[in-house]
């Protein structure tokens, strides 16, 4: 998140602005980072929802009520660890992107590095991905690939991987931004402008 924040305030993101932060954590980095920047950050509690579906229709009605539509504007999740109602993404679809940290289709889900050093991947990376309701599973926008070295540890490639997800993270929002991305079936192509 920071990293989008701090390409945009550089001017390396045109015409985009970051209208609000919202987190299922109240105890989140992301909400004092974004406050330090002058944004909006919200803390939502999934406690206060009886279910996932009630949980994003409050996220939904923060995002509305920021200038975020399903028809104008991006939804970035960074470090948003719960599952998204199917309800939610189909309302967005195409307008919401995820970071994962290893090469999708390869290793889905959690802990992505711990799964690569256990199959004895040689490369692991990150994607940027558009999310669909199947966790993982979206159109794949960019991706960055990281060699996993010879005594790796799920902490030593995982801080290598976030080094490459902090420079193509902030690049793939610049691609919807400028319009560059065009949705085609399963694939993502990138218009030259």
């Amino acid at each position: 998140m920071l990293a989008i924040i701090q390409a945009i305030e550089r001017g390396k993101i045109k015409g985009a602005k970051v209208r609000v932060v919202i987190s299922d954590r109240g105890d989140a980095k992301a909400l004092e980072s974004a406050r330090k920047h002058g944004i909006e950050a919200v803390w939502l509690d999934p406690a206060k929802s009886p279910t996932r579906l009630d949980y994003d229709n409050a996220i939904t009605a923060k995002l509305r009520e920021s200038g975020v539509t399903p028809s104008a504007g991006l939804v970035v999740l960074a470090g948003f660890m719960r599952l998204l109602s199917p309800e939610f993404v189909d309302s967005f679809r195409g307008r919401i992107i995820n970071i994962h940290p290893s090469l999708l289709p390869s290793f889905p889900g959690l802990k992505a590095q711990k799964q690569a050093l256990e199959h004895g991947a040689k490369v692991s990376g990150c994607t940027v991905h558009f999310v669909v309701p199947e966790v993982d599973s979206g159109p794949i926008i960019l991706q960055r690939p990281v060699t996993v070295k010879e005594g790796d540890t799920e902490e030593s490639l995982s801080e290598r991987i976030l080094k490459e997800e902090h420079r193509v993270y902030p690049l793939a929002v610049k691609l919807f931004v400028e319009g560059s991305l065009k949705i085609k079936g399963r694939k993502v192509a990138i218009l030259k402008k």
